[in-house]
């Protein structure tokens, strides 16, 4: 198998069917694309059943191309990132990893088009996030849900707004950033720095105003943060959490318990805002964000200094927020499933508290003159003397 091959390979699955996120190389299985969250197989000549174990390992060569430091990932780490491109317009974020004696790949497409807050659909007051001059934004979700295109459309804007320095810090580049009003440095884990902690390091002495970090994987990448933040810089990255709450909690496990109180009075200084992303179906297909907004106030304050409670939570902060943009994930579901774009079980499936969105959902059906439960045909039984009088 050479490179056109790959190449014929890649070019057929992009165009297979609509709305395709990834490509998936895995031994025993036929060529697969993930189109609107759904795994689909895909046909190439000469036919492909069951990809062997040997085309799944050239096709993963094809890409690193003889790139000693993604090799010495593979063979250390089990697993390496890199980038990929096909002609002039196609993008890949590439994963190559090991697993039962096979090698697979999982190719993520990149846009070409750098995002707007507009055409994302986001709430509006993602554009005051790109507007703080310091501290510290986290845009957190599942591998897939749009954190870094949503950290894309609010670079986009200070590029538009702000005559600063912005050095960006990830693995690998997904967007790239023309110099408009702002000045981008891009740099890549792997070519232009060696772990996100040193990068971010080094970033503090190139003069930036805002920073973006692809991921705070570790303890040491988020002191430096939390110092950048604390410092005048305005930084934004990632995490891997499901809400705010447990985003504030991930960070304080990275750190010793001796450590925490000081670590949450730093969190409730630095901290800006928590966006959290999720995706859903969309009916019609593609999929559309789900998000929760936590901005930053004497209520979220006081929870991130002494934790959470029975009697106070995050949840319950979050959803009395609404005058400032805050929003819970179930105030923005009533919202998608009332404008439409979502089904009643999918807004059961993706919720954080079910009671919360099946009593909304009623509400909701209520407003249209639509039946709020599944159960029909129900009457009282009269009684005798009922019956006999004819009522």
């Amino acid at each position: 198998m050479k490179q056109p091959d790959i190449e014929y390979w890649i070019n057929c699955m992009l165009q297979s069917h609509d709305y395709v996120s990834d490509l998936n190389i895995t031994p025993g299985k036929s060529l697969q694309v993930e189109s609107a969250g759904e795994l689909k197989p895909v046909s190439v000549k000469p036919v492909v059943e069951k990809l062997t174990s040997f085309q799944a390992e050239v096709f993963a060569l094809n890409l690193i191309r003889g790139n000693r430091r993604l090799m010495s990932d593979l063979v250390r780490d089990g697993s390496c990132d890199l980038s990929y491109r096909v002609g002039e317009d196609v993008r890949f974020r590439v994963d190559i990893f090991s697993g039962k004696n096979n090698i697979s790949t999982v190719l993520r497409k990149l846009e070409s088009e750098i995002p707007t807050v507009e055409k994302l659909n986001l709430p509006p007051v993602i554009k005051d996030m790109a507007r703080e001059r310091n501290g510290l934004i986290l845009v957190t979700g599942a591998t897939g849900t749009g954190k870094t295109t949503s950290l894309a459309s609010m670079l986009n804007l200070i590029n538009r707004e702000k005559s600063v320095h912005v050095v960006t810090l990830e693995d690998p580049v997904e967007y790239v950033h023309p110099h408009k009003k702002a000045t981008f440095n891009q740099r890549e884990l792997g070519t232009n720095f060696s772990s996100f902690a040193g990068g971010l390091r080094a970033a503090l002495r190139q003069a930036p105003k805002v920073i973006l970090v692809g991921e705070m994987r570790d303890r040491e990448t988020m002191e430096i943060g939390l110092t950048a933040a604390e410092t005048g810089h305005l930084v934004m990255s990632t995490l891997h959490t499901v809400d705010a709450g447990q985003t504030i909690n991930r960070i304080l496990g990275m750190f010793e318990m001796e450590e925490q109180a000081q670590i949450r009075n730093r969190l409730a200084d630095t901290v800006r805002w928590i966006v959290c992303q999720r995706l859903m179906p969309k009916i019609g297909g593609g999929r559309v964000a789900a998000i929760e907004i936590m901005g930053m106030n004497l209520r979220v304050r006081e929870l991130v200094l002494a934790g959470e409670t029975e009697e106070k939570t995050f949840y319950d902060v979050i959803a009395d927020g609404k005058p400032m943009g805050m929003m819970t994930f179930d105030q923005h579901i009533l919202e998608l499933f009332e404008d439409g774009l979502i089904t009643e079980q999918t807004a059961m499936s993706y919720c954080s508290r079910r009671s919360v969105v099946h009593r909304g959902l009623d509400k909701i059906k209520a407003n249209r003159g639509e039946s709020t439960t599944g159960i029909k045909g129900l009457s009282m039984e009269r009684t005798a003397r009922e019956r006999s009088s004819g009522f």
